[in-house]
């Protein structure tokens, strides 16, 4: 077994499972170690088998995929993770990469791409599917183009105007604002309208938005 990639396989569905047992488990140099239903059980068979690779699915019961990855590569020897899953929201794959993962796959994926992420990642290579790398690449150009548009816009706003889009963004009432800046209910509004007109916005939702986009909430 020396040299041999130890495998995790993780996935709510039993169906699931079971294929990528048989396919991984004819490829060279690869073997399925265990199996886990859920995030919870992936810990218990981490313990238990030691993989070099764990091919974890996103949305299961009980501890899903994120939560999962991230307290085993919390570990001192942890395991690699691939994510491997049908959601591809770019919030999904933030959060896997935040996480520790070193690799996210979709299902629709192919089987010899599969394989050779597996034996990619188990040499030290993180890789993501080309879809995948695509979404990054556009949310990051994308991003940064509202993030620029966003502190430029917050610019011409007073320091005390400021400081009530901060407290909108946190969800804050005008009483809040109110009472947590030191001034009257009617001077809270009048900030508050000052903003929507000087930024060309339409409710206090897009000034949320805004303020994230910005980095600042």
């Amino acid at each position: 077994m020396a040299g041999v990639i130890r495998v995790l396989l993780v996935d709510d569905d039993a169906l699931v499972r079971a294929g990528l047992s048989m396919m991984l488990d004819g490829a060279a140099g690869i073997t399925v170690v265990a199996e886990a239903a859920d995030g919870q059980e992936a810990i218990t068979a981490t313990d238990a088998h030691a993989p070099d690779i764990v091919l974890m699915d996103l949305r299961m019961p009980r501890v899903d995929g994120i939560t999962a990855t991230r307290r085993l590569r919390a570990r001192t020897h942890p395991p690699e993770v691939i994510m491997l899953t049908t959601f591809d929201a770019d919030e999904n794959i933030v959060h896997a990469l935040r996480a520790g993962a070193s690799g996210f796959l979709l299902k629709d994926t192919s089987p010899t791409r599969i394989v050779e992420a597996i034996t990619r990642v188990a040499a030290g290579d993180p890789i993501l599917s080309p879809r995948i790398t695509r979404r990054l690449m556009e949310r990051t150009v994308t991003q940064a183009g509202a993030y620029e548009r966003a502190r430029a816009a917050l610019a011409i706003l007073t320091p005390r105007e400021h400081e009530v889009a901060l407290a909108i963004a946190q969800g804050r009432t005008n009483a809040d604002i109110a009472a947590e800046l030191a001034m009257g209910i009617t001077t809270a509004k009048a900030h508050v309208s000052s903003i929507l007109t000087k930024l060309g916005l339409d409710n206090r939702t897009q000034i949320a938005l805004l303020v994230h986009d910005a980095g600042l909430s």
